[in-house]
C-alpha cells in the first residue's frame, strides 16, 4: 500500500467536506517561518514522516512566535526517522480542543468489505484501547446504515447539533476513502473544538497499490508500502522492475549505518519471501545489520539479477554481500548465478560474498560462482539448499572477520576499452547493447558462437545476430551468460552492456 503524508491526506479530506486546520507543508526553515507569520498566533510544527508516535520522538512542537517555529523547524528538518531524513514539516494553526475522537476507514479482508472503526476518544494510545472501539460494517458501494451510525454517535453524550456533525463526518470519511481508492484512511484525532466544530487534526492514508496509476495527482513514485519516502536508490530499483517483468525484483533500503554493537552493514539479496525472512534472521543473529531487503524470485532474468546486484552494491560501507532465500525455488538458479557473477566482476568485488542458490540447477549455479571467485579480489562462495541459512551466516561471519574491517566503496563498472569504439560491432538488446571487438573476431568467433548458443554467428567475416532484431533483443540473459563464460575463459572481445538509468550519476565518478 502506498502511503501519503499528513498534509496530502488533509487535502483529500478538505476536498470531501472536512474542516482541517489552516496551514501548509514546508521543506525549508524559511518556508516554515513564513507560513507561521501568515497564520498568526500560536502554531504547531509536525514532521512529515510515515511513522506513529511522532510526539514521542520530538516530531511535534508548539510555537508561540516565529522564533519558536524557526527553532523547531531547524531541529526537525535535521532529524532522521529510522535512518532516513525528514524532508518536510507541516505548520498549522493551533486548535482549541474540547474533545477527541478516533475515526478510521479500513478494508476488512475477512468480510471482503469496508468497515468504519470509531471510538469516543482519540489521540495517542488508541491501539491500547481497542476494546473501546466500535466497528461499523459498510457495503462496498455505500456507507453504513443511518441506524448503525446513529447508534455509535448517540453513545458519545453529544448535543443534537454535535451528534449530527459527527454522523456526517462518518459519512464523509467513507466518501473520501472511496474517492481516492484508499486501502485505509485514519483520522486521529477528529477533534471537537470549543466553538463546536469538528476538525480533522491529523490523518494517515494509504492508497491501494493497484489504484496508484489512476491517481497521478498524488505523485506517488513507488506503489509499495515503505516506512519512509523513496530514496534515490529505491527509485532506480523500481524503474528496473517496471522495465523488466520477467520475475520479481523488490528493493527497499533499511539502514544506512550499522549500530555500534554490530559486526557491520550487509547487502542482503534474497529469493522467495519465506526463505528470505529466515535468511535475514540468520544474518542478524550472526551479529550483522542489514542495509537493504532485496528479493529476486519468480524465475527472474539474469539481467534483472545483475541489475539488482549492482543496485545493492551502490550502498557504501558494506562489509559483505549475503544472498540466501528459498531452498526449493522453482527457478533455474544458474541464471541468477550468471547475473551475480557479471556484477561482481564488473565492480571488482573486494568484500566477501556468500550466496545460497537452492533449487533447480543449483550445482551449475554454485560452479559458476566458484569459477568467478578466482577472478576476484575477495572470496565468493556458493551454497546449496542442504546448507542452512544459519550455517552460511556463520561462514559469512568468518569471511568478514578475515577481511579485517574492509568496507565497500561504490564504484562504476569496469568496461572493456573497445566498448563504444567506432570499429566495434554493436547489437541492440533489451535495455542494453552487445559489443564485440571486430578486430578480434577471427580469434574469438568459435567461443562466442558456442557460448551464445548460436545467437551470434559469422556473416562475411563479421559478427552478426542470428535472429531478427526484435527476437534477438529479448535474449539478453543468454547473452549475459555468454559474457560471463567468455570472461571465465579469458576472452576479452565480447561484452554485454546493460543500462541502469541514473545509477552512474548517483554513484558519481567516471569510467
Amino acid at each position: 500500500m502506498a502511503r501519503l503524508h499528513e498534509y496530502q491526506g488533509k487535502a483529500i479530506l478538505a476536498a470531501n467536506g472536512f474542516k482541517i486546520p489552516r496551514g501548509r507543508a514546508a521543506s525549508t526553515v524559511d518556508e516554515a517561518v513564513a507560513t507561521a507569520k501568515e497564520l498568526g498566533g500560536e502554531v504547531v510544527v509536525k514532521i512529515q514522516a510515515w511513522t506513529t508516535g511522532r510526539a514521542g520522538i520530538g516530531g511535534v512542537g508548539f510555537a508561540k512566535n516565529p522564533d519558536d517555529v524557526r527553532a523547531h523547524a531547524e531541529r526537525m528538518l535535521s532529524m532522521k526517522v529510522g535512518q532516513f531524513p525528514v524532508e518536510a514539516v507541516l505548520v498549522e494553526e493551533k486548535i482549541d480542543i474540547d474533545r477527541e475522537f478516533f475515526l478510521s476507514f479500513a478494508i476488512d479482508d475477512a468480510a471482503r468489505a469496508p468497515v468504519i472503526i470509531f471510538a469516543a476518544g482519540g489521540g495517542t494510545g488508541i491501539e491500547e484501547r481497542a476494546a473501546s472501539t466500535r466497528r461499523i460494517p459498510c457495503d462496498v458501494d455505500r456507507v453504513a446504515s443511518d441506524s448503525a451510525i446513529d447508534e455509535a454517535v448517540n453513545s458519545c453524550g453529544l448535543s443534537p447539533a454535535e451528534a449530527k456533525q459527527l454522523a456526517e463526518s462518518i459519512r464523509k470519511l467513507f466518501g473520501a476513502a472511496r474517492s481516492v481508492e484508499a486501502r485505509s484512511l485514519e483520522i486521529n484525532p477528529l477533534v471537537l473544538t470549543k466553538n463546536g466544530e469538528f476538525v480533522a487534526a491529523d490523518c494517515r492514508i494509504t492508497i491501494d497499490d493497484y489504484a496508484v496509476a489512476r491517481h497521478p495527482e498524488f505523485g506517488i513514485e513507488i506503489a509499495r508500502e515503505f516506512d519512509h519516502p523513496p530514496t534515490p536508490l529505491e527509485r532506480i530499483a523500481y524503474a528496473v522492475e517496471q522495465n523488466d517483468h520477467r520475475g520479481t525484483f523488490y528493493f527497499a533500503q533499511l539502514a544506512t549505518a550499522a549500530p555500534k554493537n554490530s559486526k557491520g552493514l550487509v547487502g542482503f539479496h534474497g529469493a522467495g519471501g519465506g526463505g528470505s525472512m529466515m535468511s535475514m534472521d540468520a544474518i542478524v543473529n550472526a551479529g550483522f545489520a542489514i542495509a537493504n531487503f532485496t528479493d529476486t524470485s519468480g524465475n527472474p532474468s539474469a539481467s534483472k539479477v545483475y541489475r539488482a546486484a549492482r543496485i545493492i552494491l551502490a550502498q557504501p560501507d558494506l562489509v559483505g554481500y549475503f544472498g540466501s532465500g528459498s531452498g526449493v525455488a522453482s527457478q533455474e538458479q544458474y541464471w541468477s548465478a550468471y547475473g551475480l557473477a557479471k556484477a561482481f566482476w564488473e565492480l571488482d568485488l573486494d568484500i566477501p560474498a556468500v550466496i545460497r542458490l537452492g533449487g533447480n540447477t543449483e550445482d551449475r549455479a554454485v560452479d559458476i560462482l566458484h569459477r568467478m571467485s578466482k577472478l576476484l579480489r575477495a572470496p565468493v562462495e556458493g551454497y546449496r539448499k542442504t546448507d542452512t541459512p544459519a550455517f552460511i551466516a556463520a561462514r559469512f561471519a568468518e569471511l568478514v572477520a578475515t577481511a579485517k574491517g574492509a568496507k565497500w566503496k561504490p564504484r562504476l563498472p569496469r568496461v572493456p576499452k573497445f566498448v563504444e569504439d567506432p570499429s566495434a560491432t554493436m547489437l541492440q538488446v533489451k535495455n542494453g547493447r552487445v559489443w564485440i571487438n571486430t578486430a578480434q573476431w577471427p580469434q574469438i568467433r568459435a567461443a562466442v558462437e558456442t557460448h551464445s548458443g548460436g545467437l551470434i554467428v559469422d556473416r562475411q567475416g563479421a559478427p552478426a545476430a542470428a535472429l531478427a532484431s526484435e527476437e534477438f533483443a529479448n535474449k539478453d540473459s543468454e547473452l549475459l551468460a555468454c559474457d560471463v563464460e567468455c570472461r571465465l575463459a579469458g576472452i576479452e572481445g565480447f561484452y554485454l552492456e546493460l543500462d541502469i538509468p541514473r545509477l552512474g550519476e548517483l554513484i558519481g565518478g567516471t569510467r
